[in-house]
């Protein structure tokens, strides 16, 4: 076993396992540039020491996950393994050191990162894509509680220990309407934690109108991320579907710096 040391870039809002309870899909960029994919995780069961935040730098110890086929899936190698926080990277500059890192290698076009994925000597499971143009952010409702198999996984799973209060449900889909570069139009939703929890704190606000917290949240993605920032996505795709899907792919964080207004001089 080795160490790695990953750039967190991407946190997914919390599923249930019927494994390991609740879990986080973590991914980033090892220090050579390249994507992975930390899972399981059961992220807020772990100490607070160990919670990183987005562009912490952490270390521990990873093993290929064997029973992911995706090139970039990594696990703990126990579920015990520590993890160490060892750095942080900052917005300073226009986030320039954070553009270094996470900008190396980016999609414009949807159906080839499409067709690499689904090429099995390739697989390509997580990517940097540029959106052509932002149509829309929206919000789609769905169950509003977790299904009867996964409360009843919880249910057994804390039947002799000390119940853990699972995340809530979120009871919409937020997605994104959007072109590539040649014009191909994708709605794809997104599953960014921070989505979720930017929906809970409106919601809170409001005292409960889900409308004006489904307002609040198209607000940043769409009238502040979309048009006044240079937005690109963290595209992930899960193992299910990873072969299956016509688009495997789904939003799992977004990349906004402000956008460049002047030319350097030179």
């Amino acid at each position: 076993m080795a160490v790695t040391r990953v750039l967190i870039t991407v946190k997914t809002y919390p599923t249930i396992s019927s494994k390991y309870d609740e879990l986080v899909c973590t991914a980033g960029f090892k220090e050579d540039g390249t994507w992975i994919r930390i899972y399981p995780i059961p992220f807020r069961q772990r100490a607070y020491t160990e919670q990183y935040k987005k562009y912490d730098w952490i270390e521990l110890d990873l093993v290929k996950n064997t029973s992911d086929f995706r090139p970039e899936s990594h696990r703990p190698a126990t579920l015990e393994t520590e993890i160490n926080l060892v750095g942080h990277v900052d917005t300073a500059q226009n986030w320039e050191e954070r553009k270094g890192l996470c900008l190396d290698k980016i999609y414009y076009n949807l159906s080839e990162l499409i067709a690499e994925a689904k090429d099995k000597k390739i697989g390509t499971s997580l990517a940097v894509f540029k959106p052509s143009q932002i149509l829309d952010f929206y919000a789609e409702p769905v169950d509003r509680d977790w299904s009867s198999k996964q409360k009843a996984i919880l249910a057994q799973q804390n039947l002799f220990e000390t119940r853990f209060e699972v995340v809530r449900k979120l009871p919409y889909k937020f997605k994104f309407r959007f072109l590539d570069n040649e014009g191909k139009e994708s709605n794809m939703m997104i599953e960014d934690w921070e989505t979720g929890q930017l929906f809970w704190r409106q919601l809170a606000k409001y005292e409960g109108n889900e409308q004006k917290a489904i307002d609040d949240v198209r607000k940043k993605y769409f009238d502040d991320f979309a048009m006044t920032k240079d937005l690109y996505f963290f595209l992930g795709t899960t193992q299910k579907n990873h072969y299956v899907s016509h688009n495997p792919f789904m939003i799992i964080g977004t990349f906004h710096p402000k956008i460049e207004s002047q030319m350097k001089m030179f």
